[in-house]
């Protein structure tokens, strides 16, 4: 071999280490860091929100918006909640601002330093308003009417905190759900009447849902007949006068969580005796956060609420 081939060989070999030296250090080097895209959404309120990145500090004036955001996978962003936020059970290791009513405690919003506060269709407008004055961030869902309106409300948190993906996925998993419940009861012939209670304060007058609100739309989907849509009004109190009339075959008990109310004391009230579920025992506690919050565990009161209408689905 020639000096003239012996040198042309070694700088090609000090040339393949150093591009080798060069691949193993571009692959061990990190990724350049792409900053996250600008948002910009208008709330229920007509309020243009925009934000810069993504937050890490919000505080929730709505159990339903809580709840949204553990569905997918914000919650260690949670600095503040609402008092009636309970779920997930780490919700409740999140510092309560207090009562919203008869206002939100501003003061204490502030402290906690959030970049993002959600509101919910049912805060008071003023409140919304007076906290934006303060400079916060403000992002109201939606009072929602219908469960597409909850999709919508999920996809809006999922893109305001940078979760897109487990937003998309949570709707993704409510809609399948939904749509498994429509199947099951699309063609039953038998649509049994179903009385809803809400509050049993005065049992001679309780509160039960009508037309329009989510769980008269969700005893049709599970195959019931809403005794409640007698009124025209989502929300009312039904005599027990009309609701011995109306005789409804099924009682679902919502007033059993906060209530207190049981198949027993239904039982022992004055005039319930006669009642078609009473009498056949079809009296069933409830838990009523499954169906009032509009937020991601709604699909699962529609299941459950399937299962007392029609149990001979579920088996």
């Amino acid at each position: 071999m020639s000096s003239k081939t012996h040198a042309e060989l070694t700088l090609l070999a000090v040339l393949s280490a150093a591009l080798l030296v060069g691949c193993a250090l571009a692959q061990s080097s990190p990724p350049t860091a792409v900053p996250p895209a600008p948002v910009t959404l208008t709330d229920s309120f007509g309020n243009e929100v925009h934000l810069t990145a993504p937050p890490t500090r919000i505080v929730s004036l709505a159990a339903s918006n809580t709840e949204i955001v553990f569905a997918i996978g914000a919650g260690d962003r949670l600095v503040g909640r609402d008092e009636f936020s309970d779920f997930p059970a780490e919700a409740l290791e999140v510092e309560s601002i207090g009562s919203l009513y008869p206002k939100v405690n501003a003061e204490v919003v502030v402290a906690l330093e959030p970049d993002l506060v959600l509101a919910a269709g049912i805060t008071n407008p003023d409140d919304v308003t007076a906290l934006a004055e303060l400079g916060l961030t403000v992002y109201a869902t939606s009072f929602a009417a219908t469960i597409d309106d909850i999709y919508n409300d999920i996809l809006a948190v999922g893109t305001l905190t940078g979760e897109t993906a487990a937003a998309q996925a949570v709707v993704d998993d409510m809609q399948a759900r939904v749509r498994a419940v429509e199947k099951l009861t699309a063609n039953v012939s038998d649509r049994p009447t179903v009385f809803y209670e809400i509050d049993a304060t005065d049992p001679s007058k309780p509160w039960t849902s009508g037309p329009g609100s989510f769980i008269d739309l969700l005893i049709g989907t599970a195959g019931g007949t809403n005794v409640g849509a007698a009124s025209s009004e989502a929300y009312w109190q039904i005599s027990l006068e009309e609701l011995v009339q109306q005789d409804p075959q099924i009682i679902v008990l919502g007033s059993s969580k906060y209530g207190g109310q049981t198949p027993e004391i239904v039982a022992e009230r004055a005039g319930w005796g006669q009642i078609a579920a009473v009498t056949a025992g079809n009296v069933h506690t409830f838990d009523d956060d499954l169906v009032s919050r509009p937020g991601p565990r709604l699909v699962q009161g529609l299941e459950a609420l399937a299962a007392i209408i029609h149990p001979e689905l579920s088996e």
